[in-house]
């Protein structure tokens, strides 16, 4: 029930994107070079369904890690709905030519969303989410931790060379999810653990 909130951020999604009376260009020489490659719209394209398949496996295997992903997904992509009402950006994107398999999946991502919401990136920030929640989990072994993170990453890469996103959306996207991990659960835990010590201060 809980995962019925991907829907309703769907729809602010949709609100925010379009342009806005300014766009900015966050491209860089770097972005330029990186080259176009259509084989990543199969890790792009299968991104929402890679995300709810962690979730799903996080509810079945660790529990407090699939309720922290619902909380990080949600204030990370409002915080990102945020950005976008005051910040938008852009992508340019390549022409598409051939009719294989892969320039059609390229064809069919672009139309299907507007080249806007690009700082910070929602494909970079909830594939990051899910690695980082992995790594942490207790019900972590060698082969989820391996499979999940080199799915992220794949898609964290697609992104750019997709020309969805550019660098600085893919790094905005990591240091969101970073920014809400401290102020969620690091710095609680933190505050617990040294609560406790004191505790044990007083009663000694």
């Amino acid at each position: 029930m809980l995962m019925l909130i991907f829907p309703v951020l769907g729809s602010i999604y949709a609100l925010v994107n379009h342009p806005t009376k300014r766009v900015y260009s966050l491209v860089t020489e770097v972005d330029r070079a990186i080259p176009f490659i259509k084989f990543f719209a199969l890790p792009y394209g299968v991104w929402i369904f890679y995300i709810y398949a962690c979730l799903v496996y996080f509810f079945f295997r660790d529990r407090t890690s699939y309720y922290r992903s619902l909380l990080l997904y949600t204030v990370c992509a409002l915080t990102c709905y945020a950005i976008y009402t005051v910040f938008q950006t852009t992508v340019p994107r390549p022409e598409v030519t051939g009719n294989d398999v892969f320039s059609q999946l390229v064809r069919f991502i672009y139309h299907r969303d507007q080249p806007y919401n690009c700082f910070p990136s929602i494909h970079v920030f909830s594939s990051y989410m899910v690695m980082r929640m992995i790594l942490t989990s207790p019900a972590r072994n060698r082969w989820n931790a391996s499979l999940i993170s080199t799915m992220s990453l794949l898609i964290i890469v697609s992104t750019l060379f997709m020309k969805q996103h550019v660098i600085l959306d893919a790094i905005s996207g990591i240091a969101i999810v970073e920014f809400y991990w401290v102020v969620f659960f690091s710095l609680p835990a933190l505050l617990a653990k040294r609560s406790a010590v004191k505790r044990r201060e007083l009663q000694a």
